[in-house]
């Protein structure tokens, strides 16, 4: 099925909005705007937005510590990502989850996870609950590929296949696993997945067409109760493991070559595929996404902290006239 002009420009939106995000957190963080940690998604935008291009609000998601473009990509507005990064009342989690534990459970966004390989069993039970309700939704597990070798993700794998889940499990190959080079060569993550018993693609990460394409049919097998399929997207990092790490663990001339051949903004856009997002509206896209971003910055900015009352709410869930 080829990708409509209305999915392009959707594609490409979602896509520059977390560029531009990522890029404006870094700077607020600098400023010391942000409290904790932030983790940047830049140059793996074409996984996020491939992977949830055609996912529903009722189709859910797991996500990583590095979740701020699985948000985007599901649908997340960035008023309430801004709220909830700058630990403000009104954010998605009332200011408690920040950055790392970032979720809307409207948009299908179960979470991002500080938790190494705690996404991928959530997932399992969303997509569980999918195939007992019989609802038609699908659940997508983002894996980082140091957490490829969690017994979490193995246990996942294994019981989505056993139960024959409506589920993905996306690998993003960046290379690195926090500070530490990833030994595997490209494909292994895909093939150890692939034995359990699903499909298992490897695709380019930084190519939104490869990704989307390979999502797509994950997406259409799960909903057609044909169980679950993993792939691997493969896509250099482009800033450290958190805002800070200087990287001093990674070839100057190598993380280079990544940057400028991996980005996949400019490659999505030179596919012919692409031809018709002129410049005039690909402008007025970047003016409005500006817009949104300055608007979201200043409005979480001067928004209310939290009073000291809330510490002691959304500690525990009552479940009334349930448990007796």
């Amino acid at each position: 099925m080829d990708t409509t002009k209305k999915e392009l420009v959707k594609a490409y939106r979602l896509m520059k909005s977390i560029r531009e995000f990522e890029e404006r957190m870094r700077s607020e963080y600098q400023q010391g705007k942000l409290p904790g940690f932030i983790h940047i998604y830049r140059n793996q935008e074409a996984i996020a937005v491939g992977a949830c291009l055609d996912m529903s609000n009722g189709d859910y998601i797991a996500s990583t510590h590095r979740g701020h473009g699985h948000c985007i990509a599901k649908g997340c507005d960035l008023d309430g990502m801004m709220l909830e990064l700058a630990c403000k009342q009104d954010g998605f989690c009332n200011g408690k989850g920040g950055s790392m534990h970032i979720a809307d459970m409207s948009k299908g966004m179960l979470g991002a996870n500080a938790i190494v390989g705690g996404g991928p069993p959530i997932a399992a039970g969303a997509a569980l609950t999918a195939k007992t309700l019989k609802n038609g939704g699908v659940s997508m597990a983002f894996i980082g590929d140091g957490a490829s070798d969690q017994g979490t993700v193995a246990e996942a794998l294994n019981l989505a296949v056993v139960l024959k889940l409506p589920m993905i499990f996306m690998y993003e190959n960046n290379f690195y696993a926090e500070f530490t080079r990833n030994p595997k060569p490209e494909g292994q993550i895909a093939a150890r997945a692939g034995s359990y018993g699903m499909p298992s693609v490897v695709v380019d990460g930084s190519d939104f067409f490869a990704v989307h394409a390979a999502c797509r049919q994950a997406i259409q097998r799960a909903r057609d109760g044909d169980g679950p399929t993993a792939i691997e997207a493969v896509s250099a990092r482009y800033y450290g493991h958190y805002e800070g790490d200087a990287q001093a663990y990674r070839d100057g001339e190598e993380m280079q070559r990544q940057r400028e051949e991996g980005d996949p903004i400019p490659r999505f856009l030179a596919d012919s595929r692409c031809s018709a997002l002129d410049a005039d509206l690909i402008r007025e896209i970047d003016d409005q996404i500006q817009t949104e971003l300055d608007g979201a910055v200043e409005r979480a900015l001067a928004a209310d902290d939290p009073t000291p009352d809330k510490l002691y709410t959304d500690v525990y869930i009552h479940y009334e006239g349930v448990l007796r």
